[in-house]
C-alpha cells in the first residue's frame, strides 16, 4: 500500500495537486489531503507531475528490418529501453519480414515482457497476405489468444502483397466479427506506403459496407502530404489515425492540421526497433537504420515545452487515446480508481524521473530498478 502525496496529477486531465493511493497494483483512491493509516508507505510527490504510463501501439518487439539482407535484421527490444522511455504498455507487431520473423516468436516476446513487469499485446499478420498467424486463422488468433487485439496489413506499399479489394474486405470482415465475439477492438493496423492508392480501399469499404470506420487504423500517415490529407478525411469521418514520431519533426506540426474535435482519435507511436529505409527512383535501397522507442517520449516532451496544445491534449495522444481505440480503457491510459497503477513522475521541466508499472517501481530518480532477464 503506497500513498503518493501532494503530486500534480494529469490523469491525463489536469486534476491539480492530489494524493494518490495505490493498493495491490491498482489505483485505489484519489483525494486531496488524504490521511495516512498505519503500515502505509508514503512518498512525497511535491514538485512532481504524475501522468499515466505511455502506451506505444507500434513496436517491433522481436526486431524488424531486413530490407537490405540478413545483416540488416534489427534486434529485439530490451525491457530497459521501454522503461527509460516511460512505456508501460506496448503493442508488438511484425513488419516487412513475416518469413524469418514468426507470430509464435512475437507472441513469446510479448509474454516475456509481461513476465518482466510491463503490459504487452500484439497484432497478428505482417505486411503480406495471407496473414501470418499462430493458430492458422486471424479469427482464431483474435478470439482465443488474449494478447492479440487485431491484425496488421500493409497497403499502398511496394513491399506489400497488393491485396485485391475483395480480399481486403474479407479480411476486414473476419477481424470485425472476431472482435465482436471476443469483446476486443477487432482493429486493423494499416501500414501505409507511398503509392497513389493510399486509403482508397478503406474509403471504399466505409462507403459501400457496414464496416465501421473506427476499425481502420492507418499508421505512418505523415509519409507524404497527400496521404495525410486523406487520413484527415478518415479522421473526420470517425476513424483513427496513428502518427509515427519523427526525431526531426514534432508531431504537433501535423496534429494542428486536424480539427481539435477529432484529437481524441489521434494516436502517436514510435515504430521502435523497426528499420527506417530510403530508396532511389529505381527502387534501390540507399539508407537504412533502426528506430528507437525513445522518440515517443521525446516527441511529447517537445510538444509540452514548445507548442500551444494543452498538457491534457499532448498526454492523451500516448495515454487515453490509444487505450480507448485499442479497447484497454480505463484499465490503461488513465489514472483513476480501479485503473492499473501504471504511472510516471516528471519534474517541473517534464524530465522523466520515476516509472511504475502495475504498482511496482521500475525506475526511481532516473535509475533503473528492473532490467530484462538477460540484460
Amino acid at each position: 500500500m503506497l500513498l503518493i502525496k501532494n503530486v500534480h496529477l494529469y490523469a491525463p486531465e489536469d486534476l491539480g495537486v492530489q494524493d494518490v493511493l495505490i493498493v495491490q497494483g491498482r489505483i485505489a483512491h484519489i483525494e486531496k489531503n488524504m490521511k495516512a493509516v498505519p503500515y502505509m508507505d508514503i512518498l512525497d510527490g511535491s514538485g512532481k507531475r504524475m501522468t499515466p504510463g505511455l502506451i506505444d501501439r507500434h513496436v517491433h518487439v522481436t526486431g524488424g528490418g531486413g530490407e537490405g539482407g540478413f545483416a540488416t535484421r534489427t534486434p529485439q527490444i530490451q525491457l530497459s529501453s521501454l522503461i527509460q522511455a516511460g512505456i508501460t504498455t506496448v503493442v508488438g507487431l511484425l513488419g516487412t519480414d513475416g518469413i524469418t520473423r514468426s507470430m509464435e516468436d512475437l507472441l513469446a516476446k510479448v509474454k516475456a515482457l509481461k513476465q518482466e513487469g510491463i503490459s504487452a499485446y500484439a497484432m497478428s499478420g505482417s505486411y503480406a497476405v495471407p496473414s501470418t498467424t499462430v493458430t492458422g486463422s486471424v479469427k482464431k488468433d483474435i478470439m482465443f489468444l488474449d494478447e492479440i487485439l487485431g491484425v496488421k496489413l500493409a497497403l499502398s506499399d511496394h513491399r506489400s502483397s497488393h491485396i485485391a479489394y475483395e480480399d481486403f474486405l474479407k479480411l476486414a470482415s473476419e477481424v470485425r466479427t472476431a472482435g465482436m465475439l471476443s469483446n476486443k477492438p477487432g482493429c486493423m493496423t494499416l501500414h501505409m506506403g507511398d503509392e497513389q492508392d493510399d486509403l482508397a480501399y478503406v474509403m471504399k469499404a466505409i462507403r459501400n459496407t457496414g464496416l465501421p470506420c473506427s476499425m481502420f487504423h492507418p499508421t505512418h500517415v505523415t509519409r507524404n502530404d497527400r496521404l495525410f490529407q486523406r487520413a484527415l478525411q478518415l479522421l473526420h469521418m470517425g476513424g483513427t489515425i496513428d502518427i509515427t514520431c519523427d526525431p526531426h519533426t514534432c508531431s504537433a506540426v501535423w496534429i494542428r492540421q486536424a480539427n481539435p474535435k477529432d484529437y481524441g482519435r489521434i494516436t502517436l507511436s514510435s515504430d521502435g526497433q523497426g528499420s527506417w529505409s530510403t530508396y532511389d527512383t529505381l527502387g534501390n535501397l540507399t539508407a537504412i537504420g533502426v528506430s528507437s522507442v525513445s522518440v515517443l517520449l521525446q516527441d511529447i516532451q517537445t510538444m509540452l515545452q514548445n507548442h500551444d496544445l494543452s498538457i491534457t491534449e499532448c498526454l492523451s495522444f500516448v495515454t487515453a487515446n490509444p487505450a480507448q481505440v485499442l479497447g484497454l480503457y480505463p484499465k490503461k491510459g488513465c489514472i483513476r480508481a480501479g485503473s492499473d497503477a501504471d504511472l510516471l513522475l516528471f519534474d517541473n521541466e517534464w524530465q522523466l524521473q520515476d516509472v511504475m508499472a502495475k504498482g511496482t517501481w521500475l525506475m526511481r530518480n532516473q535509475t533503473l530498478l528492473k532490467k530484462g532477464t538477460f540484460e
